[in-house]
């Protein structure tokens, strides 16, 4: 299934939880894009713009230098090896205010790939290169890859840096292995990834209902089983129950979760049926949460509509089920009314 351009801009922004109507960055016309790629480039190039009018993030590095004056910590054991000290210089170690930081870094190297792409519009990678130009001489670019990725994630940045640095992600998850003669970046639709999208899609709920309700305190809990054994070794063999969204108040409590599939029912003996492991892992949730009094536990499977639209309702356990879709394809108003019109 393959969300449109449109729908997929927001979908995004509520699961990196920076909305559009909220920031600068994001008022982006996204049904000029024909390809996911190009909104990404699009939103790392207004970004990028806005972090260098703004003067980008700077922190310390370590250095090392032959210097003629002593500065931070002289390593001693080369400085005599290179025999620099009857010439009056020693090889200094120490930390520099510099914008030279990972984030940069990152930063620079995914927009040095897409300049590189065929996949973008000509203009678009001149635009590119331009903004590579005002970058201060003193970043360098830090190839992107999983381990790069994983070190600037380490660092815990914020704000914008934060959405950009998911940007790059989803960049990095489209690429395409290129020939190294080439030099050139290939990529593939990422909605094509159902795994990807399947995250995505859950955090997109979640951050949506978040947002744009006060009735009920959203999060994503663990629940624990509801049973015994002879040892505390046994619990721990149980597989861990975590939702996808937990939608609290003090007289409602629903368990949602998300299944990011190209159908709500399969096709079994020539009869459709709902998907058995999802209503187990629903039903397995509900059976399991404490009692509270005064409080209604209902639950809530929620798919993308992409073959057929599907709304049906039980009673599983005592509990009220409800197994829905909705539907991406449509204008993003509709969406968001048939998001909250599920927990009204």
């Amino acid at each position: 299934m393959l969300i449109p351009i449109r729908n997929l801009y927001y979908l995004l922004c509520y699961a990196w939880n920076r909305l559009p109507e909220r920031e600068e960055l994001l008022a982006i016309d996204s049904s000029s894009f024909h390809r996911p790629l190009e909104l990404l480039g699009h939103v790392l190039l207004t970004g990028t713009r806005r972090l260098l009018r703004q003067g980008l993030a700077v922190g310390y590095t370590e250095r090392t230098e032959e210097l003629p004056e002593l500065r931070g910590r002289l390593l001693l054991a080369p400085t005599l090896a290179r025999n620099l000290l009857p010439q009056g210089r020693g090889l200094c170690q120490f930390d520099e205010l510099s914008p030279d930081t990972p984030f940069n870094q990152l930063l620079l190297g995914t927009l040095h790939q897409l300049a590189r792409s065929r996949t973008l519009p000509a203009t678009f990678r001149h635009d590119l290169k331009q903004l590579l130009r005002r970058f201060p001489a003193a970043v360098a670019p830090l190839p992107l890859s999983a381990a790069s990725l994983r070190a600037v994630r380490r660092l815990r940045p914020t704000g914008l840096a934060a959405f950009l640095l998911n940007v790059c992600e989803l960049v990095y998850h489209s690429a395409l292995p290129a020939p190294e003669a080439s030099g050139r970046s290939r990529f593939r639709d990422f909605r094509r990834d159902e795994v990807l999208m399947a995250r995505l899609f859950e955090q997109f709920v979640r951050n949506f209902y978040r947002l744009e309700q006060r009735r009920f305190r959203v999060a994503s809990e663990t629940i624990q089983w509801q049973a015994e054994a002879e040892s505390e070794e046994a619990l721990a063999l149980l597989p861990a129950m975590i939702t996808d969204t937990s939608l609290e108040s003090p007289d409602r409590k629903i368990i949602l979760d998300t299944k990011y599939y190209a159908a709500a029912l399969r096709t079994r003996y020539d009869q459709q049926k709902l998907i058995s492991p999802h209503l187990y892992q629903l039903y397995a949730y509900l059976q399991n949460q404490p009692t509270v009094p005064g409080q209604q536990l209902e639950g809530i499977l929620l798919y993308p509509a992409a073959a057929q639209a599907v709304d049906m309702r039980y009673t599983l356990g005592g509990h009220p089920v409800r197994i829905v879709t909705v539907d991406l394809a449509q204008p993003w108003p509709q969406i968001s009314a048939a998001l909250l019109s599920l927990i009204s």
